[in-house]
């Protein structure tokens, strides 16, 4: 299995000068091959522009101080550039053409295969890469023995601190799933409470308005700040820090979240949103942005793979709008937040009824039974307060036999 491990480093001022003017020359290679597939009639092979670069160093010296697997990645960052944007374009999406890269907009390389490696060095680890040096690391995790690394992506994140990320192949064999999964889930994502599960949980949204208010002060104090001076570039990275505090924030609740549901259960089910389109709708896009639905579910979606769990995502048309005991569709409100259906007199929720049409489509997608066994409640494994509340009486005999029929049809 692939994993990315990400660890922070320690480059002196000599270090840190080499790996900005690495970053600057590749930035301006990365220009280069764009200029020349926009002046291309027909745009060749990845490989054909690849196979320039030795002529290329003739008349451009710069590129000689920069190892070769460097400057092909960056041909390969071109043309994976181009890929994403034809895949937009194919899916209906307005999209324009690939842009150069400013300074700010460019602030990585990536080692393949070769050119790099982690030493000890004096009884302190450290990151060797071929043209550069050697850089100090803080390993706060070992990678696994039996991990064989495959590349190093080096960044400088906006606060001006440099991160190693290591793209990694672990030797193990994948978990099978169970035939016949026993704890399942269905979970329905909002903003009003991040996600209601089948179990009768109801997780709050974390609360981030604290970091928010000193993100929004520091930005304040940064438009009074005259640009490009001193005092500005200080204040800049006051706010990068905010920001970065604030996105770690989010992904510690998430990862956590995600692990838990990954771990404890046999199946879970989601939605399959469109998380970028939802962020472009009118009306609440901050809140439905801060919420991060799609890295929540990429996120459970690789760890439901490592912990040998099905990941089922369904269609969310209408799972608020049906009934979750006679499939009744009732028209609501965003306001309204409990379901009533008119029909079978079935009360719940509103996002707890829709967590149990998402189970109940992902069961009928994966082609198996709900077990009769009612689901037990457990604990969150988070260190921030996180309330939960029984929102459904979970075994429902009407919701089961629902479910049951759905799937031997």
């Amino acid at each position: 299995m692939h994993y990315n491990y990400k660890y922070r480093l320690d480059p002196p001022e000599a270090i840190r000068e080499e790996l900005l003017y690495h970053v600057d020359t590749c930035r301006q290679l990365y220009n280069h091959v764009l200029y020349l597939l926009n002046e291309a009639e027909d745009i060749p092979a990845r490989y054909e522009v690849q196979g320039r670069l030795p002529d290329f160093k003739t008349w451009w010296d710069d590129l000689g101080d920069v190892h070769s697997k460097v400057l092909q990645m960056v041909v390969k960052r071109v043309y994976d550039n181009l890929s994403t944007l034809k895949a937009q374009k194919e899916n209906g999406r307005a999209v324009g053409m690939l842009k150069w890269k400013a300074p700010r907009e460019y602030q990585s390389f990536t080692y393949n295969q070769s050119g790099f490696k982690l030493k000890n060095t004096s009884g302190r680890p450290v990151l060797w890469l071929s043209k550069i040096g050697e850089i100090p690391i803080h390993l706060h995790r070992n990678i696994p023995e039996n991990a064989t690394i495959k590349q190093v992506t080096v960044k400088q994140e906006p606060t001006g601190k440099w991160y190693a990320t290591f793209g990694i192949d672990v030797d193990e064999a994948t978990p099978e799933k169970p035939e016949t999964p026993e704890q399942v889930v269905g979970i329905d994502v909002g903003i009003l409470k991040y996600a209601h599960d089948t179990d009768g949980y109801a997780i709050e949204s974390p609360d981030f308005s604290d970091e928010r208010e000193r993100l929004e002060r520091a930005q304040r104090n940064l438009s009074r700040k005259e640009r490009g001076s001193a005092n500005w570039e200080k204040q800049r990275q006051v706010v990068a820090e905010r920001h970065a505090d604030l996105k770690r924030k989010r992904r510690d609740f998430l990862h956590k979240l995600s692990n838990h549901y990954a771990k404890e259960y046999d199946l879970v089910a989601v939605e399959d949103l469109d998380a970028k389109r939802l962020v472009e709708l009118p009306d609440n896009s901050r809140n439905r942005a801060g919420a991060a639905w799609g890295t929540f579910l990429r996120m459970l979606q690789y760890k439901c793979k490592r912990e040998g769990t099905h990941f089922v995502a369904v269609d969310a048309e209408d799972t608020t709008k049906e009934c979750a005991s006679c499939g009744v569709k009732t028209d609501k409100p965003l306001w309204m937040r409990e379901h009533s259906c008119p029909s079978c007199g079935f009360e719940a929720d509103r996002d707890a009824n829709a967590a149990w049409n998402i189970l109940s489509r992902g069961l009928e997608k994966v082609g198996v039974v709900h077990s009769e066994s009612t689901p037990v409640e457990t604990a969150l494994p988070v260190d921030t307060p996180v309330s939960a509340k029984r929102v459904v009486e979970t075994g429902s005999p009407t919701l089961k036999e629902r479910t049951e029929k759905a799937v031997s049809e």
